[in-house]
């Protein structure tokens, strides 16, 4: 406890309100604290492989890993975040078997298989990802995002120092990491070594000396590059290490991936990477989200089961709607996408918009602080967003506070609390008191002589009876504003 306080003393970056993130590797809660020296938080979030377009599960990475970086310099921090694009080696199964997705990409379209056919496939492909973040908000000028085949060189070059330290052997189809080298293979969410053994997750191959082996380097004498080994691709996992100690360093702070990277591609990082350079730990938190599922049933490419950005803006949701309808279950809860999910969605965040509309105004720092415990409780998004309902509701506040509170949460949010183009899309227009029903127009006027009188309990149920009518108001300098909800 000493050293903590010492350290939290020392360190300035370190808020009032510790921030506890889940993880992975430790299978709990831990308070983040960069340590004294440190400034800059270095966070690396497994890619796309880009022989398609993403889907809006894939997308959802994003806005988790964007929300953590938000989070992050909340606090005070500086981030240093890249975003890894696999362009190539990233086979159909994590166990090194099938076909490599980026020649699948190629078959697909009908081009040639060569390294500048799908050069130019991960770029265009890359590029509409690139697109899809910005339209969710994501300012990816500020992060980085190298192609993996621009570090061939970088991988080569880590494959050899493990094969000199015998952490590697070579089979007749490529390069092997041999697992039995690495006692601590498999500590990143338990992985059960021994049922490996026994041939749970791949058939040992005749050259394969244990079932965990995974592939640092394949051999293809018809496409690829050339390597000490032999023409051929890198194995998928390696790129992430070798990108990440060229740009970030040989141990980083916070790396995070889908819960379906725990088993076999994180595990296998960690040993290459700690083999590698004999540093421990390579990274310190390992953060993973857990699946969207649609209607349902999980969003697979395989099983044509999938929703694109795009096809959401051709039904005229505005893609902050999505970003909104992620941040209403937290990241390691599987969620479930439907088109009335969305839909309420788009609703809520419309309303929500309503009331951040006025300029000027103090941010309530008891608001401030509460939402800020709730991001710093593990990114508990669905509270952070349920205190800022409760807030709207306070008569306690004028309305200019009340917005100015809403955009300084968005600074984390990322919802558009602030940007006049999404007020313009989703915010209803006001109704006149004397165009409302007479029953709700009654209501108004009863609820206007209660704020006037500091009735502010009078004047919460009354809102709530308005609100059961169809109506949502608002408080304003100029006089209650009322919409169609």
């Amino acid at each position: 406890m000493r050293f903590r306080f010492l350290e939290r003393f020392l360190n300035k970056n370190t808020p009032d309100t510790p921030l506890f993130l889940y993880n992975t590797l430790g299978k709990e809660k831990q308070e983040f604290i960069l340590s004294a020296p440190a400034k800059t938080v270095r966070m690396y979030n497994c890619g796309p492989t880009v022989y398609d377009v993403q889907h809006i599960g894939n997308l959802s990475m994003f806005v988790f890993a964007d929300i953590l970086r938000r989070t992050l310099e909340y606090n005070g921090l500086t981030v240093k975040q890249v975003i890894n694009i696999t362009d190539v080696g990233h086979l159909t199964s994590d166990a090194d078997e099938g076909e490599d997705r980026m020649t699948k990409g190629l078959k697909r379209e009908g081009k040639k298989l060569t390294l500048e056919n799908m050069r130019e496939l991960g770029e265009r492909y890359t590029q509409i990802f690139l697109d899809d973040l910005r339209k969710l908000n994501i300012d990816t000028s500020r992060i980085t995002f190298p192609r993996a085949s621009d570090y061939i060189p970088a991988q080569i070059a880590m494959i050899t120092t493990l094969q000199e330290k015998g952490y590697a052997y070579t089979t007749g189809d490529g390069v092997y990491f041999d697992t039995s080298r690495f006692p601590a293979y498999g500590a990143l969410g338990g992985v059960n070594i021994e049922g490996q053994k026994e041939g749970a997750r791949v058939a040992i191959k005749s050259e394969k000396r244990n079932a965990a082996d995974f592939a640092l380097w394949k051999l293809d004498s018809k496409l690829g590059w050339d390597s000490p080994w032999g023409k051929g691709f890198p194995g998928w996992h390696i790129e992430c290490s070798a990108m990440i100690r060229a740009i970030l360093g040989e141990q980083i702070d916070i790396h995070t991936g889908g819960i379906e990277h725990i088993g076999v591609h994180h595990n296998n990082e960690i040993a290459q990477s700690e083999a590698a350079t004999g540093k421990k730990p390579f990274v310190r938190f390992w953060m993973h989200r857990a699946h969207v599922q649609l209607e349902g049933a999980k969003l697979a490419k395989s099983k044509g089961n999938v929703v694109y950005l795009s096809e959401i803006c051709e039904r005229d949701f505005h893609p902050l709607a999505l970003r909104y309808l992620f941040l209403g279950a937290h990241y390691r809860t599987s969620s479930n996408f439907t088109w009335e999910a969305l839909g309420a969605a788009q609703t809520a965040l419309g309303r929500l918009l309503s009331f951040a509309r006025e300029e000027g105004g103090t941010v309530s720092e008891m608001h401030r602080r509460r939402f800020h415990e709730r991001l710093n409780d593990d990114l508990d998004t669905p509270g952070a967003l349920a205190l800022l309902w409760e807030m709207t509701g306070d008569g306690s506040l004028s309305h200019a506070d009340i917005s100015a509170t809403l955009r300084d949460a968005d600074r984390v949010l990322g919802i558009g609390l602030s940007q006049p183009s999404v007020l313009e899309i989703l915010v209803k227009e006001d109704i006149k008191i004397e165009d409302l029903p007479l029953e709700v127009a009654l209501l108004v006027n009863d609820r206007e002589r209660a704020r006037a009188d500091k009735e502010w309990t009078r004047s919460d149920e009354l809102r709530e009876k308005i609100a059961d009518a169809g109506y949502d108001v608002s408080d304003t300098t100029g006089g209650p504003e009322i919409r169609e909800r």
